[in-house]
């Protein structure tokens, strides 16, 4: 009960930042915590999401509020991203952080250019907080994306081949990083 009304009053205090899903470990979390990546505040739109895109922040440190700004900054409205994953250096190691875009089931706005049209529109983007190209991302960190991979794909049929890094979308880019562990990751995707 506890969890629960802590989760309804972050969602209450600040709906256009989203709200933090829970601080405990999703991998072993009660059923009621791993609910709440759909208990959000429009009903889930099944017909958008097709697919999934992992990035990193490429900054060491960040939270909700300081992605906000950058992307505020790059003339992004609001946070981008549909989901964040901390790492410890601002949103807590394994914290996930559910934005307000995947509350109110709106695109988002995280893969560039023209790959961007359509996975914008039609995918979840899920960012690890850190720099996957300086140092590896927490292994709580890992753990808790595949444990919100794994549940996307199983509530809205997402296919293991619709799920990208950023990098395979754009060539500009290296996000997630060449220290995060795609083959790893990979082989624990839902066939």
């Amino acid at each position: 009960m506890t969890i629960v009304t802590g989760l309804l009053l972050m969602r209450e205090s600040n709906p256009t930042s989203g709200f933090l899903l829970t601080s405990v470990d999703v991998v072993g979390a009660s059923a009621v915590t791993q609910d709440s990546v759909f208990h959000i505040a429009k009903p889930l739109d099944r017909n958008r999401w097709s697919g999934i895109v992992i990035h990193h922040l490429g900054e060491p440190a960040g939270d909700a509020e300081s992605v906000t700004r950058l992307h505020k900054k790059s003339n992004i409205k609001g946070l981008g991203y549909h989901f964040l994953i901390g790492n410890g250096n601002g949103l807590g190691d394994g914290v996930v952080h559910v934005g307000y875009r995947w509350n109110e089931q709106l695109p988002g706005a995280h893969v560039l250019g023209k790959p961007g049209e359509k996975h914008n529109q039609q995918s979840i983007g899920i960012c690890l907080i850190g720099n996957g190209d300086r140092r590896a991302f927490t292994d709580r960190q890992l753990a808790q994306l595949v444990s919100l991979v794994q549940r996307l794909q199983r509530e809205l049929d997402i296919p293991a081949g619709n799920v990208h890094l950023h990098r395979d979308l754009v060539s500009q880019t290296s996000s997630p990083g060449k220290f995060f562990p795609a083959a790893r990751f990979r082989e624990q995707l839902l066939d």
